[in-house]
């Protein structure tokens, strides 16, 4: 039985949701991060939004940093209608600042004669003798981080100041009569200790957003919303991986819609040393979820010959996905056929997460994609367009941290909650080149003793994510008192907690010293390795 309409609804249409307009800014998804820590549902859309297109009604507005000037010709502006918006609190983060007075006046925003970037020392001006709201409970002054040239050079009619610096007169400012608050720091960030507060401060006490954003509370509502989207009859087909989101998305389906759901591993012949057994232990044996093994190595390794741009792998490689999963929604559909789970393969099941989201969707405005996610970018157009199979995203709206939670919720073992992501092109975009079956395999040994070697020093947990990537490009070194050219292998491990902002995990140069002895002399054709100490930003945590 299909689940009731109630039930069927999107997260933003059952929890209380604070709305983030992003205007480009690179800390603009911290702020659904934080948020979302202290149980308050957020979700952030591009500034270029129009009212009349939302599909909920916000409980507050938060108007994101930006690297523009509101003054510029093309700069980006929110639609004067969320401002229309009755009792809606709206708070303006440094350009939403600026925006916010710009729109009463274009002569209340100056370029600034001296930028502020950094650490910098607030003080918090009472107002009738206490602090303003926004700054309740958080003393007399604040350490902030500012990332700024442009600043207000007037208070904005109806406003008055609430916080000061050294350089900024009008650091934080209050409308006298509605809720609309205006800061020239990001409190989203780490290095403003107690802006975490600050945000709570606007989410739970002026706009009275309800602190009920948990997985468990996610996890009944998504089941339900699942059952009422497939119905009591179609099946769904999933694409599995062995990482943690797709495994997790799977048990998701499973408990939802049971037998009709039906798991399938594509070998694509760039997969981890193993993967394919170990997906099969996991899923099949363990999770007792249906699981097919489709072996088209060939296919892709074949399609992928030649190609070194890393989007043309990521498209060559999302379009034979979706080839093989509809063969194989036609082959499931046909063997159901006369049993109790009869009935056509109409969906998709796949492990988007809201990071992945982020970083794809491009929008008219400030935003650029850094590169097609492979969850996202890499669809074939009649998939986007609803042809064939429909697409069904249960994890879209989370976070890695919070995905890993929800398998807790669903009994999933720690060991498989805790593993390191895998992208779905797997090796190809770990091969800075074109694809070769002898490059896929010197990746994968090299990965597997790397990681292996994390695992055994204890290390695998406080690592967010680890492999071992190929630079096609050759290296000089000398064997057996010989010349020897060999490929260049790159190590990366990074700590993270939403896989949008991450940092190189900082290995001791012995333990570096001896992966690499150990790969040069293990993995044939490798002369040199080196570890990738890039933070994203600028750099990703994938090599491509």
């Amino acid at each position: 039985m299909a689940a009731n309409l109630e039930e069927a609804k999107a997260p933003h249409q059952i929890f209380d949701t604070i709305l983030i307009l992003d205007f480009g800014s690179q800390y603009s998804h911290l702020i659904t991060r934080r948020l979302r820590e202290f149980n308050v549902y957020a979700e952030l859309l591009p500034c270029t939004t129009k009212l009349v297109d939302l599909k909920f009604k916000p409980k507050g507005i938060i108007l994101s940093g930006g690297p523009y000037s509101v003054y510029e010709e093309d700069a980006p502006h929110t639609d004067p209608s969320f401002f229309d918006l009755p009792n809606i609190p709206v708070l303006g983060i440094c350009y939403g600042l600026q925006e916010l007075a710009w729109r009463l006046s274009p002569e209340n925003v100056v370029a600034g004669t001296k930028r502020e970037y950094g650490h910098a020392d607030i003080t918090i001006q009472c107002v009738g003798g206490r602090p303003d709201r926004l700054f309740k409970g958080l003393g007399d002054a604040m350490r902030v981080y500012m990332s700024h040239g442009d600043r207000l050079s007037q208070i904005p009619d109806g406003f008055e100041t609430i916080a000061t610096t050294h350089n900024s007169p009008l650091a934080g400012i209050a409308h006298r009569d509605k809720d609309i608050f205006g800061i020239q720091f990001h409190p989203e960030v780490t290095h403003t200790p107690l802006g975490k507060e600050l945000l709570r401060n606007f989410a739970v006490n002026i706009c009275r957003a309800k602190q009920d954003w948990t997985m468990s509370n996610f996890c009944d509502q998504e089941i339900a919303r699942i059952q009422s989207l497939v119905g009591p009859t179609a099946q769904v087909i999933g694409a599995v991986s062995g990482g943690v989101d797709s495994t997790v998305g799977a048990q998701l389906c499973k408990r939802a819609i049971g037998d009709r759901f039906h798991a399938v591993l594509v070998d694509n012949g760039v997969m981890r040393l193993n993967e394919c057994q170990q997906v099969k232990e996991t899923l099949a044996e363990h999770l007792k979820i249906s699981l097919t093994v489709v072996d088209a190595s060939q296919r892709f390794l074949e399609a992928l010959k030649g190609v070194i741009d890393p989007e043309k792998k990521r498209k060559i490689m999302g379009g034979l996905f979706i080839d093989i999963f509809e063969e194989e929604a036609i082959r499931i559909e046909k063997e159901a056929e006369n049993t109790p789970n009869a009935g056509k393969v109409e969906w998709f099941l796949q492990g988007t997460l809201y990071a992945d989201v982020i970083e794809s969707i491009s929008f008219k405005g400030p935003s650029a994609t850094i590169k097609t996610h492979h969850n996202v970018g890499g669809l074939p157009e009649r998939m986007i367009k609803g042809q064939g199979l429909k697409l069904i995203e249960p994890l879209r709206e989370l976070f890695k941290d919070e995905v890993r939670e929800l398998g807790r919720q669903l009994g999933i073992h720690q060991d498989l909650v805790a593993r390191h992501p895998f992208p779905g092109p797997g090796i190809a975009i770990r091969i800075i080149g074109e694809v070769t079956p002898e490059r896929v395999e010197i990746a994968r040994r090299a990965d597997n003793i790397y990681i292996g070697m994390i695992r055994q020093a204890g290390l695998y947990n406080e690592i967010s994510q680890a492999y071992a990537g190929l630079d096609t490009n050759k290296a000089v070194g000398v064997m057996g008192d010989k010349r020897y050219e060999g490929y260049i292998v790159i190590l990366r491990a990074v700590i993270t907690t939403d896989f949008l902002t991450a940092e190189a995990y900082p290995f001791s140069m012995e333990f570096l010293g001896e992966v690499s002895r150990r790969i040069v002399n293990e993995v044939e054709g490798v002369s040199l390795i080196t570890y990738n100490v890039t933070s994203k930003p600028p750099g990703t945590i994938e090599l491509q």
